[in-house]
């Protein structure tokens, strides 16, 4: 089972590699700015037609970037 600290992580670490954030830049963003960021929002079938960041779409995130 995922923790939000787990999640937080993941999330942090797929902002600092894809987009370059720094800590501050990730802990002051939403997450809809993280999935807009990552143009994830587009739309497509795989963002669940641009709907905010859910379990769902963060644990596919999480398979595609594991912490490890």
């Amino acid at each position: 089972m995922s923790t939000f600290m787990a999640a937080a992580r993941t999330a942090a670490r797929v902002a600092t590699l894809a987009l370059g954030w720094r800590p501050n830049e990730f802990w002051a963003a939403t997450p809809q700015d993280l999935v807009t960021a990552l143009g994830l929002d587009e739309g497509d079938d795989a963002t669940m037609g641009g709907a905010p960041l859910d379990g769902a779409l963060l644990a596919r995130m999480m398979e595609v970037f594991p912490d490890e």
